[in-house]
């Protein structure tokens, strides 16, 4: 199931490095000033309209500070908001609402922004080949990871690899000391029954990939005649993967040459946030 919250192992563990950069050695001396009796509710107000994203993590920013907060959401990831709406409210000590505010929007801004970003180029990818799949990379905020590839997930698109372990992509930097023939066989010897992807930024590339068993392609750099070609030599034997340098103007061309997966990079490492605040209601 292409579930669109995180391993809840990681967002406790993300949440945590955040709070204590934020609140720093010696607490919120700000929030310290406030009565301890002062109560809130406050509401998370959309400014823009996205994708949802992110809600686990502020959720939990506001738990790990006080548990008697209580947070509920109108909306889950994945759900479509609009500018003006009301997505959820957090209630609980006034000082802890405040201590938790912006870990909790760093987090969902910058997952909804993901989010968001993500659905703009499935929309597109499929206006040009509907069963064309938007996957990420490995370009991700470190540490966050597990975070961004599921606010991915809630835009719509399909995860790369999360690891280095997850199975073998033969790139160009990789064929420095071997060929591709060799490095599909000495991975097909180590690791039998993993996926053995080959990146191919030429046709003879391509054909060697081909011929040395590759269990799926990466079209490197290639415009969408290149794609086309080179999707019609592979006549639908493996999968075929698109990356670098795609963009929403170009991913549907991409999409209609024939790609099965196309990879974009910018969906974590270059989203813009979201726009979500958080206003006191009483």
């Amino acid at each position: 199931m292409n579930r669109p919250h995180p391993p809840r192992v990681a967002v406790i563990e993300a949440v945590a490095r955040a709070l204590a950069e934020d609140i720093g050695p010696l607490g919120d001396l700000t929030a310290s000033l406030i009565p301890a009796d002062a109560v809130a509710t406050a509401a998370f107000v959309v400014r823009g309209d996205g994708i949802l994203a992110g809600t686990a993590c502020a959720a939990e920013s506001f738990h790990q500070i006080d548990r008697t907060v209580k947070v509920e959401w109108a909306n889950d990831d994945g759900d479509t908001i609009v500018a003006g709406s009301v997505i959820g409210r957090v209630s609980g000590p006034l000082a802890s609402l405040l201590t938790g505010e912006r870990t909790a929007l760093n987090f969902l801004q910058h997952l909804a922004g993901i989010a968001t970003l993500t659905s703009r180029y499935v929309r597109a990818a499929r206006a040009g080949r509907r069963s064309t799949q938007v996957w990420d990379t490995r370009k991700t905020t470190p540490g966050l990871r597990a975070l961004e590839k599921a606010a991915v997930r809630a835009g719509g698109g399909a995860n790369h690899r999360g690891s280095l372990s997850d199975f073998i992509l033969v790139k160009d930097n990789h064929l420095a000391g071997l060929s591709i023939t060799d490095a599909v066989a000495r991975a097909r010897s180590m690791w039998p029954g993993r996926t053995v992807e080959v990146e191919c930024d030429t046709l003879a590339q391509l054909h060697e990939a081909l011929a040395a068993g590759a269990s799926m392609v990466l079209l490197d750099n290639m415009t969408p005649v290149e794609v086309a070609e080179a999707v019609q030599l592979v006549g639908g034997r493996l999968p075929v993967e698109v990356s670098g340098g795609v963009t929403l103007d170009t991913i549907g061309a991409y999409a209609a040459a024939g790609a099965d997966l196309i990879s974009v990079g910018g969906l974590t490492n270059s989203a813009p946030v979201l726009d979500i605040g958080l206003d006191l209601i009483d």
